[in-house]
């Protein structure tokens, strides 16, 4: 087995994977409790406490916590997502205790102090105005909250000024009482380090964790077919152009991704090459496909002028068009197996990968492939199975359009979707 598990009584998940080779060992700490978890009310709270974790605890002060693991060359950090909330930490072999204790430290004995969540409020509040500023990056959320309209998964990771400027210390503790419990915890080791080594030092500490078991109750969102368009008085026009896609556990979800590589998933896709490099419309395009517990999300990305926006739309439809009815190329095929390959094992010479292959698997499947088990899944992947799976994706009526730029016509999408009727 290329790693282990471990569950405590109380529900705490612990996942390990020794590489042997390296002098290092990546630490992560995941909360199975994310924005899609929140109210209207509450929305931003899970990337709230996040920052409040790193601003004091019991034993010690934010400035310690910086402090400590830079001393030794050590890296800390963390992230929010839709569904899961992520601290993590990468030092030397022979400093695991100390990342052990810092994060642990942060995690179970943090202050919340009231002075302290009045003072962070203000940067989260220029962050959200940060994300105000780039376009490109708000575009992305705009198209989740287009698709998704009125569920939890369209809103905003970072919340809004207004729910954000609510919050106060007491509604911090009471969230992480609710959410922050022992089953929802997975804790993730990848390095220098043996299973027993990190269980010895990691069960006094997590066993002794309570709270009532939580379970996130299921609330599938019904996409919408919309088109929302912003008048921002920017140089481009910034838009996201996509469809539903499938879950993490899907049994096509690699064929999903196969037919995002050949279609916008790098400099040789067939976007990059038509829209860009032979018509000159764009300086970037891409597509995506993200996945989540029970959907998922295809979307094209593209940021050009405003003149070439109906043009760019229609040749993004061309060559979805093309792939329904034809598939890909058995050229292309291979070229896309071997991308997705060469980044899959490329990106393991990092333990922070391990990491974060272990706690995200175990949060979404319950399980961890290996990497030889998704080359397999990879390269079982036929040119019939993108004919079949991208009409499954790509069906007209399932689009929807998300475009921020100098203008309010927002172009003729539902013209250009027409043509993929035909």
């Amino acid at each position: 087995m290329f790693y282990q598990k471990e569950v405590l009584p109380n529900g705490v998940r612990i996942l390990t994977q020794q590489v042997s080779h390296v002098r290092s060992v990546a630490l992560g700490f995941w909360v199975d409790v994310g924005s899609r978890d929140e109210s209207d009310e509450t929305a931003g709270i899970s990337h709230y406490i996040e920052h409040m974790m790193f601003k004091g605890t019991e034993n010690r002060t934010a400035k310690q916590i910086a402090e400590e693991l830079d001393a030794v060359g050590g890296q800390l950090n963390a992230f929010t997502t839709k569904e899961y909330t992520c601290y993590y930490a990468k030092v030397l072999d022979e400093h695991f205790d100390l990342a052990v204790d810092v994060l642990t430290d942060m995690l179970f004995h943090s202050k919340i102090a009231e002075q302290d969540v009045e003072r962070e409020k203000n940067v989260i509040l220029e962050e959200i105005k940060m994300y105000e500023d780039a376009p490109d990056e708000l575009v992305h959320d705009m198209f989740a909250k287009t698709i998704w309209s009125g569920h939890a998964l369209g809103r905003p990771i970072i919340g809004t000024t207004e729910t954000v400027s609510s919050f106060n210390h007491l509604d911090l503790k009471k969230y992480m009482e609710q959410h922050y419990t022992p089953n929802r915890i997975v804790v993730s080791v990848a390095g220098n380090i043996t299973h027993q080594q990190v269980l010895a030092k990691l069960t006094p500490i997590l066993a002794k964790l309570t709270g009532n078991q939580v379970t996130r109750q299921p609330d599938l969102p019904t996409p919408a077919a919309l088109v929302n368009c912003r008048s921002k008085d920017t140089e481009q026009v910034h838009m996201v152009i996509g469809a539903p896609g499938l879950s993490m556990g899907h049994d096509d979800v690699y064929i999903a991704q196969t037919i995002n590589t050949v279609l916008g998933g790098g400099l040789s896709s067939r976007l990059f090459q038509e829209i860009r490099e032979q018509r000159g419309l764009v300086y970037t395009v891409y597509s995506y496909h993200s996945s989540y517990h029970d959907t998922g999300i295809f979307g094209v990305y593209a940021g050009l002028s405003k003149q070439n926006v109906n043009r760019a739309m229609e040749l993004i439809f061309k060559e979805i068009k093309d792939i329904k009815r034809n598939g890909v190329t058995k050229e292309e095929l291979q070229r896309a197996k071997d991308q997705i390959k060469g980044n899959l094992l490329l990106s393991m010479e990092s333990v922070n990968t391990y990491m974060s292959r272990l706690g995200k698997s175990e949060l979404y499947l319950g399980r961890v492939y290996s990497p030889e088990e998704i080359v397999e899944k990879v390269n079982k992947v036929t040119v019939e199975d993108t004919v079949r799976v991208s009409n499954m994706l790509f069906q007209p009526d399932k689009f929807s359009m998300a475009a921020i730029g100098p203008w309010t016509d927002c172009g003729d999408l539902q013209k250009v979707l027409e043509t993929l009727k035909d």
